[in-house]
């Protein structure tokens, strides 16, 4: 007898998770879409994702969440934890409130939401687990440290977990995206000015977060859509054996590979240069 697939996406009220909450639904998974926005996924849910309110910083909430949909369904199969976001600013300027809240959101909440879905998973001796990183988290861009800190984060705990949970059939999988077309970039614009926008980093904070914003504009040149991590996400849930990592989106892999060839101070000149410092 067939078993009925369930996922779980969270951040599914925007870019990158609507998308692959859409296409998972499409491809025949019982979809949660998560989020704290829920009005913002009324299109969603048109389509069949069934939304779900979730705050990953709020234990009570993510409890909840992982209560609600083993309880209706039964299981959770794929979980794709891509809930985040960008706090740029210099690390001199930015609050470590701030920090705190970045990591917390980025790293922290999924964390726990993994913690609370494992159980469900070694029950069954069988899930995916789809970590969103991005190549933010092989890599650095001038102030985005506390961001970049929150993936290098995510992409250490991602392999640990994926050599703990082999044994029980789990595969834990890590997506790079590069730069993608979504409000991220917007977002994280309007953070740096208003944290960097003034003092000492003002003039390196306006041509970043002018970069930033530029890709999140309709047809932005340099970047792709969300639709190219979506199909990844689908891809991965589906393999039988997928692998470790997935480098997705423009500049992801080409980026990345000069990374890993070039030394230090030589891959800080092309940042540099990218951003005219």
């Amino acid at each position: 007898m067939s078993v009925n697939k369930v996922a779980l996406v969270t951040g599914a009220s925007s870019g990158i998770g609507a998308d692959a909450a859409l296409r998972l639904k499409d491809a025949g998974y019982t979809v949660y879409g998560a989020a704290r926005r829920v009005e913002r996924m009324s299109s969603l849910q048109k389509a069949g994702v069934k939304p779900i309110a979730l705050d990953v910083t709020d234990e009570t909430s993510i409890r909840t969440v992982v209560d609600a949909i083993v309880g209706d369904s039964g299981r959770i199969d794929v979980l794709v934890n891509n809930a985040g976001y960008g706090s740029y600013g210099s690390i001199e300027d930015v609050p470590l409130d701030e920090a705190r809240a970045q990591i917390e959101v980025n790293l922290f909440g999924l964390a726990r939401l993994t913690q609370l879905v494992l159980p469900h998973m070694r029950a069954q001796r069988s899930g995916t687990v789809i970590n969103i990183s991005s190549m933010g988290g092989k890599l650095v861009t001038p102030l985005g440290g506390w961001y970049h800190a929150s993936k290098y984060a995510v992409e250490a705990l991602s392999d640990a977990l994926r050599i703990e949970t082999a044994q029980f059939g789990i595969h834990i999988v890590v997506v790079e995206p590069g730069s993608i077309r979504t409000e991220w970039g917007s977002i994280a614009a309007q953070k740096l000015k208003q944290t960097s926008g003034n003092g000492a980093y003002s003039s390196l904070a306006d041509g970043v977060a002018t970069t930033l914003a530029a890709s999140s504009e309709p047809g932005a040149r340099n970047t792709s859509g969300p639709e190219v991590v979506g199909k990844a996400i689908v891809k991965i849930a589906r393999a039988r054996r997928p692998r470790t990592r997935y480098r997705v989106g423009f500049g992801a892999a080409p980026v990345m590979l000069l990374r890993w060839l070039l030394p230090d101070r030589a891959f800080d000149a092309i940042i540099r240069r990218a951003f005219n410092i």
